[in-house]
C-alpha cells in the first residue's frame, strides 16, 4: 500500500497494531512513524520496529496519510487540540479508544475529516487481531478499501454500526484478558496434577488454540462443538458440570456487563 501511516501514542495496544503491520508487509517501516511522551517509549518502538520515533506529535500528524490516535480517552481532547491544524486534508484518523465517538471527533476536528473508530485487541501483535470499526460520512470507497487492508494486515477486521461499538470491548477488544486467565488457571491445574509449568502452558495455549479455530473454520455453533467432547457419563461432562454449578458462563456474562459500562463512561 502507498500510504505512510502514523502512530500518536505509542503503548502497548499501538505496538501490536504497527507489529502486525510491519510483519504482514502492507507498508515497510521507512512508511511509518511514531511519537510517544517518555524518552523510554520512543527508545524500544526505534530499537524494536526500526521505525521513525519524536516526542512531537505535529511531526506525526504533518507526515501521515492514515494517522491512528493511540492514546487514552481522557487526552483526546488536549491531543486534537494539539494536532488539528497539522494534519493532512485527506488523512484517515483512526481512534482505538472505547467511548470516543465520530460524532465528539467532528466536533473537534472537522465535519469534513474522515473518521474511523476502531476497537482492537492485542493479538494483532502475532496477526491474530480482531477489530471492529465503523466510519463517517467522508470517507470513499477508496477509503474503506485501505482502511480495510491497513485493519486486515494485523488480523480479521468487522465493520459494524456505531451503535454497538461500546459492546465490543467486551467481547474482542478486552477479551484476550479474560482468555489469558483461563489459559493460566489451565495451566496451573495441570502442575497441580504434576505437568511441568512450561508444558502446561503449551497444552493449555494450543487446546483454546485450536477449540477457537474449530469454531471459525466449520462453522459449527459452539454448543455443538462442546456436546461432542463430553460422553455420555465421562469425565468432560463432569468438568462442564462442575462449570456450571460455579456459575462459569454466568460470571462471563457478569464480567463483559461490566467491561461494556466502563466502556461506555470512558466517552462521557
Amino acid at each position: 500500500m502507498d500510504k505512510t501511516i502514523g502512530f500518536i501514542g505509542c503503548g502497548n495496544m499501538a505496538q501490536a497494531i504497527m507489529g502486525g503491520i510491519l510483519k504482514s508487509g502492507l507498508v515497510d517501516k521507512q512508511s511509518v512513524s511514531a511519537s510517544a511522551r517518555t524518552q523510554e517509549t520512543l527508545d524500544k518502538v526505534a530499537e524494536q520496529f526500526g521505525v521513525e520515533t519524536t516526542s512531537d506529535n505535529r511531526t506525526v500528524a504533518a507526515a501521515s496519510d492514515i494517522v491512528f490516535l493511540a492514546v487514552k480517552p481522557d487526552q483526546y481532547q488536549e491531543l486534537i487540540s494539539t494536532i488539528k491544524d497539522s494534519l493532512k486534508k485527506d488523512a484517515i484518523i483512526i481512534t482505538i479508544a472505547a467511548g470516543i465517538t465520530i460524532e465528539w471527533m467532528e466536533e473537534r476536528l472537522s465535519k469534513s475529516m474522515k473518521i474511523v473508530r476502531t476497537m482492537p485487541n492485542t493479538p494483532s501483535l502475532v496477526g491474530e487481531g480482531m477489530t471492529a470499526y465503523c466510519v463517517n460520512e467522508k470517507m470513499t470507497d477508496s477509503d474503506l478499501k485501505d482502511v480495510q487492508s491497513t485493519l486486515e494486515s494485523f488480523g480479521k477486521a468487522e465493520k459494524v454500526e456505531e451503535a454497538l461499538m461500546d459492546a465490543i470491548p467486551a467481547v474482542s477488544g478486552s477479551s484476550p484478558a479474560y482468555v489469558f486467565m483461563f489459559i493460566e488457571a489451565l495451566a496451573d491445574g495441570a502442575v497441580l496434577q504434576g505437568i511441568p509449568r512450561k508444558q502446561a502452558y503449551e497444552l493449555a495455549a494450543q487446546a483454546v488454540l485450536g477449540a477457537a479455530k474449530m469454531v471459525l473454520e466449520t462453522g459449527t455453533h459452539p454448543g455443538e462443538l462442546k456436546d461432542a467432547v463430553c460422553s455420555p457419563g465421562g469425565a468432560t461432562i463432569e468438568a462442564v458440570a462442575a462449570l456450571e454449578k460455579s456459575q462459569f458462563r454466568g460470571t462471563i456474562l457478569s464480567a463483559m456487563e461490566a467491561c461494556g459500562r466502563k466502556s461506555k463512561s470512558l466517552g462521557e
